[in-house]
């Protein structure tokens, strides 16, 4: 299990700055205190000397014990305190103002990553999931299976689906089945698809969710701006290289001999590389291999997990609902 590296430099990037930031304010407050306030700072020198006589009774140098030292910052801190309060200062007036004080904005409390440098880490993560815009409103707690119980038989393969989908993105590895959700449209694929991305991203993986439209332009955009001269950067390298791709809505996309080539491409490096694949699509099998060639058809449903997706349109019975 890894984050995104790109993120995670990034992110330590920003708490580093973000760290240093508020020491740095800090210190302009404490300079501008120290002109007005007589005595400030010399009280300020004296508490920066207390690791120093901290190690000199380690060393046994001093003649003075721990307690005598926290009594003496005791005093001094106090002191500082009645100085500011006195000038109209606030108490904490010099001290760093940092966002979180469990991990003073460094990230880490010790050796372990504090939980609002993870959260940020996620949150990166739902971006370059490409998730963010959609995981409010697509998770595994607002899917709701009441709109399958137009039959038993429905309800009953969708409570299945569900609780599949669910289980897998707990369990995710890299060593994890890839999956395809088919079935006709408005049936809960792309929430799935989103409820799985976000909760696998959140357990640390580095997971891409792409519609397919948008996933087969950037590889049109690559291709071009090669032919042209011009860097093509690695646009895609993403899609071969993450530890879970979401390609949504396959074949909403207009297929052309590139696609097809693009896709098996695509499809053939993350099996070599035995990375999973998650795919939706409105095409059975037969639609799928008409568009995309036999070769591809049987590489989906013969190496995937096949999920059927069935009911009646969701969408349609929000409308007729009111909903």
């Amino acid at each position: 299990m890894s984050y995104n590296s790109g993120n995670v430099e990034r992110i330590r990037e920003y708490y580093n700055t973000k760290h240093i930031a508020a020491e740095e304010a800090a210190s302009l407050r404490q300079k501008e205190a120290s002109l007005k306030i007589p005595g400030l700072r010399d009280i300020d020198r004296r508490l920066a000397m207390t690791g120093p006589r901290l190690m000199a009774i380690a060393l046994h140098k001093s003649g003075e014990t721990v307690e005598d030292v926290k009594n003496d910052v005791t005093s001094l801190r106090a002191e500082h305190e009645r100085l500011l309060n006195e000038y109209g200062y606030p108490s904490d007036y010099t001290d760093p103002k940092y966002e979180c004080a469990l991990c003073s904005d460094s990230g880490y409390v010790g050796n372990r990553m504090c939980g609002c440098m993870r959260e940020d880490i996620i949150k990166a993560g739902y971006e370059s999931a490409g998730i963010s815009k959609l995981m409010n409103t697509c998770s595994f707690v607002s899917f709701n299976l009441d709109y399958y119980k137009t039959s038993r038989d429905v309800y009953d393969n969708m409570s299945r689906v569900f609780s599949y989908v669910k289980a897998y993105a707990e369990t995710f590895d890299t060593s994890s089945d890839s999956l395809i959700f088919f079935g006709n449209t408005g049936l809960g694929k792309t929430h799935l698809s989103v409820a799985l991305a976000k909760r696998v991203t959140e357990r640390g993986f580095d997971v891409v969710y792409t519609g397919a439209i948008g996933m087969f332009g950037d590889y049109e955009q690559a291709r071009f701006k090669t032919a042209s001269g011009t860097e093509s950067g690695n646009t895609t390298d993403r899609y071969y290289n993450c530890e879970l791709l979401i390609i949504d809505d396959l074949g909403a996309e207009i297929s052309n001999q590139f696609t097809v080539s693009t896709l098996y491409d695509l499809l053939n490096r993350r099996i070599n590389n035995a990375l999973p694949t998650v795919i939706s699509t409105n095409l059975n099998y037969k639609e799928l291999s008409a568009r995309y060639t036999d070769r591809i058809a049987s590489r989906i449903f013969g190496g995937f997990a096949s999920l059927m997706f069935t009911g009646t349109d969701i969408r349609m019975q929000k409308l007729a609902g009111g909903r």
